[in-house]
C-alpha cells in the first residue's frame, strides 16, 4: 500500500502561483508513475499531467501546458507541481495520484490516489 499527501493548496489572485507536494509513503519502492489530476465542481475529473519513474517524460493537459511544471524527488518519496500565470479556471481540487505507467494516469486508471488539496484563484 502507498499513501499520498497533497499539501500547498489555497487561494491566489490570477497570475500568480503556488507549488503543490505530495508526499508518499508506505510502499513506496516501486516505481510508479506520478501524476496530477484535478476536478471542479460540477465538472469532470481532468487530468493535468504525470511523470515516470525516472522523470524522463511527462505529459501534460493543454490548457496547463507552459504553466505548469511537475517534478520528483525520489530521495524524499516527494511530488511537486508548480502552477505559474493561474487563471480562474484552474480552480479545483487538486489531486496527486500513482500508477504503473503515465498511460494509466492520463486514463485514470490510479493504483493509489490522494485526498486532495483546493486551489482557489481569485479573478
Amino acid at each position: 500500500q502507498v499513501q499520498l499527501a497533497e499539501s500547498g493548496g489555497g487561494l491566489v489572485q490570477a497570475g500568480g502561483s503556488l507549488r503543490l507536494s505530495c508526499a508518499a509513503s508506505g510502499r513506496t519502492s516501486d516505481s510508479y508513475a506520478m501524476g496530477w489530476f484535478r476536478q471542479a465542481p460540477g465538472k469532470e475529473r481532468e487530468f493535468v499531467v504525470a511523470i515516470d519513474w525516472s522523470g524522463g517524460s511527462t505529459g501534460f493537459a493543454d490548457s496547463v501546458k507552459g504553466r505548469f511544471t511537475i517534478s520528483r524527488d525520489n530521495a524524499k518519496n516527494t511530488l511537486y507541481l508548480q502552477m505559474n500565470s493561474l487563471k480562474p479556471e484552474d480552480t479545483a481540487v487538486y489531486y496527486c495520484a500513482a500508477a504503473f505507467s503515465t498511460d494509466r494516469l492520463r486514463s485514470h486508471r490510479y493504483a493509489y490516489r490522494g485526498q486532495g488539496t483546493q486551489v482557489t484563484v481569485s479573478s
